[in-house]
Formats: structure tokens, sequence, C-alpha cells
């Protein structure tokens, strides 16, 4: 199957969608897996909802993700443009092809004369009743004398349409649940329904891989894919797998107005591509029952669309940080670095550029957290207190109350008067100097002996180890914390 070619077709009207990501990733595996092309077109027609930003977004998540296309804007192709927007005029053509061939008809109706026949009719069938199919001159001369403008409409087989889904298996839909539909709107500006089937087409796409939501207007896709190659436009019917909806709380589809469904959302937490990807394959698909983690790179030799599950896929959080966290712990220290460099600047924990001396320190400081952090997004919080001028250096509220009681600040005046004295400042001195004084002298178990002094000193209860931390904090800097601690405020 090397001659595979499939698209994703976005929008550009706003920030990218998880659900849209997924279909993106499963097309490009597909591509990948059998040595295909993988297409980005994007679907711009809506010229009044369309934004910069959003099409930026749709270029930045796919480079993010690492999913690099073949044809496309910035790629160019020889099928392009790939902005349905530079396209209007090959819209208009086919349009006019259809319409000459007899495949397409001027629709006068309105909605309202359209709904008033079916209540007429007692019928129950939504959609077009055909009732312009066959005009006479006389009929039509008399719609174009009341100025009427028309819609052309598509003339859909009067059989049964079967398709063979490479998700759901055998599909079929019977010919009066699917009526005549527009192509164009009376002004002659083109539907959705056009543009999309012909863009395949002329692109020659060979599978369409989508959301099931959109399965309900495969059956006129495939009507117009036909009536295209008998015009001379393409090369028939592409196979079509409908992929599983991707469900959010409760028993709902995922929305845009849900949290956590904006790819945008993640990027800036700080998950990684790798984790984000892994996920997703996992909304509908798997590599085998007994591993879920996996790369880019090994889901492109495995993928089987054959095997994707066609039930709904619930989008769970906690799943999707534990397989981040996994990814995470498979980057060396060195990577984990460079990585969370941006949100470190971004948070103004270090500058852009940064000194020398914030350089060295976070060279000592990362291997300590790097094993501990779950996101990107999470170094800030746990090295802030490292690279925080003294002035400007504060103790987590909740924390400094549930642990700097009487007792605890005690405990943090026995942990200065320990450490005061010392001549070496290092990591071990210091790990024997508190162990002696707090848990052998005082005979407090660990983590009482050792929490007061962490939040002392880094601010937080949760933070990299306290030892280590002290030592990279410095003589001075380490006991003044302790010191301002150790008595109420």
């Amino acid at each position: 199957m090397t001659d595979v070619r499939v698209r994703f077709p976005p929008s550009p009207t706003g920030f990218i969608h998880v659900g849209n990501i997924r279909s993106a990733l499963f097309n490009y595996a597909f591509a990948r897996h059998h040595g295909g092309t993988f297409v980005l077109r994007v679907e711009d027609t809506d010229l009044a909802r369309n934004t910069d930003e959003g099409y930026d977004s749709i270029l930045d998540s796919l480079r993010w993700m690492g999913l690099d296309w073949d044809e496309g804007p910035e790629v160019g192709g020889p099928y392009g443009p790939y902005r349905q927007s530079e396209r209007f005029d090959v819209y208009a053509d086919v349009a006019a092809r259809l319409r000459e061939a007899g495949e397409a008809y001027d629709c006068f109706c309105t909605t309202e004369e359209v709904d008033a026949r079916r209540k007429a009719a007692g019928s129950k069938v939504q959609g077009y009743d055909g009732h312009c199919r066959d005009l006479s001159d006389v009929q039509r001369a008399a719609f174009e004398a009341e100025d009427r403008k028309p819609v052309l409409r598509l003339r859909m087989p009067d059989e049964p349409l079967v398709f063979d889904d490479l998700v759901r298996g055998t599909v079929t839909f019977q010919a009066k649940d699917v009526p005549d539909f527009a192509l164009l709107r009376a002004n002659g500006a083109p539907l959705y329904t056009l543009v999309n089937p012909v863009d395949d087409a002329l692109m020659r796409i060979t599978h369409v891989l989508r959301g099931e939501d959109l399965l309900s207007s495969t059956p006129r896709q495939i009507a117009l894919y036909q009536a295209l190659e008998r015009i001379g436009v393409g090369q028939g019917v592409p196979e079509f797998g409908h992929l599983p909806i991707v469900m959010g709380e409760g028993n709902k589809r995922l929305s845009k107005r849900d949290a956590g469904s904006g790819l945008a959302e993640w990027v800036d937490a700080g998950f990684l591509p790798e984790g984000l990807i892994n996920y997703l394959a996992l909304l509908g698909w798997g590599i085998a029952e007994d591993r879920d983690v996996f790369t880019l790179e090994e889901m492109v030799e495995a993928f089987d669309i054959r095997r994707v599950n066609p039930n709904p896929a619930r989008f769970d959080r906690k799943k999707l940080a534990a397989i981040n966290a996994a990814h995470m712990r498979r980057l060396s220290v060195e990577e984990v670095t460079h990585r969370a460099l941006p949100f470190l600047q971004r948070a103004g924990v270090v500058g852009d550029p940064m000194t020398p001396g914030d350089a060295q320190l976070l060279e000592q400081a990362m291997p300590l957290v790097a094993e501990r952090i779950n996101t990107l997004g999470e170094a800030p919080e746990m090295l802030g207190f490292l690279f925080v001028d003294e002035a400007d250096f504060a103790l987590d509220p909740t924390d400094a109350e549930k642990l700097l009681d009487d007792d605890g600040r005690r405990v943090v005046d026995a942990a200065y008067t320990a450490l005061e004295p010392l001549g070496e400042w290092s990591t071990s001195a210091i790990q024997d100097a508190l162990q002696a004084s707090l848990v052998d002298g005082l005979g407090l178990k660990p983590r009482l002996a050792f929490g007061p002094v962490r939040v002392a000193v880094t601010g937080k209860r949760v933070s990299p180890p306290l030892f280590e931390s002290l030592e990279l904090l410095g003589r001075e800097r380490g006991l003044a914390r302790l010191a301002a601690a150790r008595t109420p405020a």
C-alpha cells in the first residue's frame, strides 16, 4: 500500500482540540506505516470565522507533536494550493461540471416550503424532498421571475449506500435516509459538503480516517465521489475508517468548552509531546494488551487500522498524567534541563539568557528533581527556592501553618544550632548533623524531624531532597532561612 494518501483537514477557527490531534495522529501513523503520504489541508472557507491565531495553532501544534506533513502549507506539493480559501475557482468549475452533467440540479425551494410539504404529507423523513429534481422550463422560468436564487443539490442515488468501514465493518445507509443535499449556497459559495470530497478527489486521497461524529455525512460524500468520477474528477471512493468518539466527564462527548479539551492547555502545563501522543493513541488503539507506554516510532511500526476499537474512548486526565510521567522518566537529566528551561524562564526563576551563576546552579540542581517532576511545568515550583532573591523568599502559608507551629519552630531552632558550627557545608555533613540532632538527640521520627526544616529552607513541604538543597543554597542563605523560621514572625 505504498500509494496510501491520507489527509488531516483542520479549520483555523480556534485553538486545536485534542480530538482533532488524535485524528491527525492516527492518519499520520497509518501513512507512515504504509510508506504513504500525509497531507495537511486547511479548511478555511468560512472566512468570517478564520483567524491567524487558529492557522498558526494548527501548524505549531503539529510541529510540537512531531507530526510532519509531506504536502501542505509551507511545504507545497503537486496538488496545491492546500488552503481551501485559495481554491474557490476549483469548486466553481467542478460545480458547473456537475450541473452540466445532470449530477446536480438547481433547487429554488425555501426552507419554509420544504417544511410545509413535509407536514402536509405527514412525512417524518428530514431533509429535502426532491421537489426541484425535474423542473420543467416553465417551472424554472417562474421561479426565476420571482428572482429566486437557487442552491445546487447533488442528485443522490435511489439504491442503498453500502461501504466497508475500516474500523466498524459493513455500514449501510438506506436511500430514503439520505436525501439530496446542497453543494452551493444561493450566493454561489461552496459548502463543506462539496469542497471536502472535491479536494479529496483532486488530491488523490485514498483513505479517510476521521471521527465517528462525521459518519452520518459519509453516504453523501460517497455519492459525490462517485459523481465526480463520472465527470472525470478523481478516481472513485476512498476507503473510510471512523474513529471512536472521545468522551469527557459523564456520558457526553468531549467538548471544546471542557477543561483539558484544548491541546494548548497541556502544552502550557509542561506535558511532553511523547506523553500526549502515547496517551491519545490509547484512545481507541493499543500496541499490546500488557503494555501502555510506547513511542511514536513504535506506534508507526505496529499500527493497524483494523485493530482500532470502535467503542467510545474516555479522556482520563489521571491516565494521561501517568503516561506523561513514564515518558519523563525516559529522558536524561540533560534533556529534562533543556526542555524545562523555557518554563523556568517564563516563570522568572532564571533569566533569558541565564547568568553563568544560574546556569551552574541549574546544572547542579536539576539531578535532584528530574526523577521527581512529572511535567516540565513542575520545575519552577520545585526549583524556585534556589534562585529567588532572599528579600523575595516566602513560605507557603498553608505549609507553614501546618509544620511551623511552636513544635516545628523548636525543631528548626535545633537544626540551626546543629548546622551553624559545621566546618564542612556538604550534603553528607549536613545529613549527619541533622540526623544526630533531630532524630537521635530529640528522638523524632524523620518525617517530624525534617518536615519543618524543609518548609523553612524551601518554603514548601514538597521539594528536592533536603540535605542536597541545603548544600546548594550555601551556608549563608541556608542558615539565614533557618534563623528566620525558628522564631515566630
